[in-house]
């Protein structure tokens, strides 16, 4: 790697206009080329962002999850065209929402079931409920608000004491109508939630349970978990609201899902991590499978997963400006089209990123991985990410 001070000059300007503190790691590899935090965990208790400071990495959960079943996939316990009903009977006979000539909602069959591939590629018709940041068409609009409910009862739930499985979760979601024929769309939402369920089922264990045997442990990822430990509890980064005008809120009503007592193991969202834990989850990945002599995947399922999967129709679904460029594969974004997306990384680089912030980027052809840590709503991300690209790529 080149010179890395501009990628610090970088991350030091985000702080002074964005997340109280965020930190940095680029590997190349195997050797780790850059690691720098910035800035403050915690602004009330003037806390540094350290080392092992944990963040809630929201969407990078997906990766990781969508990783696991890949794990079952190269072990034959299904294929992508499966339909997921095989599996969790409750997805049977799915219905969708349409309008009618009235332009009310109206429940009709679906012509197709919903196949395991489309749980990876966001193609299922499931969607997450209303939420600030998440786009949702206008013919996808009942189905979202339907999800919120369903949500919002399993959440009202758990916090009454009702140990609410991921299994309930699966089969009260099976009831809401999708918004769109299995395959026929892009919309992002609970799918990858639902993939979580799937590995439950095909291996008798919970999902964090199967992600530790498989690839935390063997990783050596010792800080990455659904539910924060008594004893870590004081390193977990505090997340806040930056208001238009800067100031700086801290934002504690959404750590339920991380105490002890929670339940509820969302794959798409729940994970707590590190930032080396991520990043040796990370290269691992970028190094077609295999770290320190631990293999994950094959370097052929590692392609598999970063081959864009979206058709024509779903590519229009898939619009958000910072990813021109951009396809999806099974979980990440996937570089096609540098030209496209005024990038100067990869054709082939992929990752993705979660709702505060974080962001991964991954190239199997250069051994490349890196990866951005922050606490912060709004995340900013459209400024953020492509500059860490920029730089990072600017630096080798």
């Amino acid at each position: 790697m080149g010179n890395m001070n501009h990628l610090t000059s970088l991350l030091k300007s985000f702080i002074e206009k964005g997340p109280a503190g965020c930190s940095c790691t680029v590997v190349r590899d195997g050797e780790t080329v850059y690691e720098e935090g910035f800035g403050l965990a915690d602004l009330e208790l003037n806390k540094p962002i350290t080392p092992d400071t944990i963040y809630r990495i929201y969407s990078l959960s997906k990766i990781i999850t969508c990783t696991a079943a890949l794990i079952l996939y190269e072990r034959g316990l299904f294929l992508l065209n499966d339909p997921l009903e095989e599996y969790l009977p409750e997805f049977k006979d799915p219905h969708i929402y349409k309008r009618n000539t009235n332009g009310e909602w109206t429940m009709v069959p679906a012509a197709s079931s919903i196949r395991i591939k489309h749980l990876f590629s966001m193609t299922s018709g499931l969607t997450y409920g209303l939420l600030p940041g998440i786009k949702i068409k206008d013919d996808f609009l009942e189905t979202a608000r339907e999800t919120g409910k369903i949500l919002e009862d399993l959440n009202r739930r758990a916090a009454e004491g009702d140990k609410v499985s991921m299994r309930d979760f699966s089969k009260a979601l099976a009831g809401v109508p999708l918004a769109f024929e299995p395959g026929a769309h892009r919309q992002y939402g609970l799918s990858h939630d639902v993939l979580g369920v799937l590995i439950e089922v095909l291996t008798g264990k919970t999902l964090g349970r199967f992600l530790q045997d498989e690839i935390f442990d063997p990783l050596g990822m010792k800080d990455t978990f659904f539910r924060i430990p008594d004893d870590k509890r004081d390193r977990l980064c505090s997340l806040y609201n930056r208001s238009d005008d800067g100031t700086m809120t801290k934002i504690t009503r959404m750590d339920a899902g991380y105490q002890p007592e929670a339940v509820l193991e969302m794959g798409g969202q729940g994970l707590l991590s590190t930032l080396g834990d991520y990043s040796r989850f990370a290269q691992m990945l970028a190094c077609g499978g295999e770290l320190d002599g631990v293999r994950v995947l094959s370097a052929n399922t590692i392609q598999l997963m970063a081959t864009n999967h979206l058709g024509p129709a779903q590519m229009a679904d898939f619009n958000i400006p910072q990813l021109a460029g951009y396809g999806y594969g099974l979980g990440v974004r996937v570089m096609i089209d540098p030209a496209a997306g005024g990038s100067n990384s990869s054709v082939g680089e992929f990752g993705w990123s979660g709702a505060a912030g974080n962001y991964v980027l991954i190239d199997p052809k250069l051994k490349l991985s890196a990866v951005y840590m922050q606490q912060m709503f709004p995340n900013f991300e459209a400024y953020h990410h492509p500059r860490l690209r920029s730089v990072i790529y600017g630096a080798l």
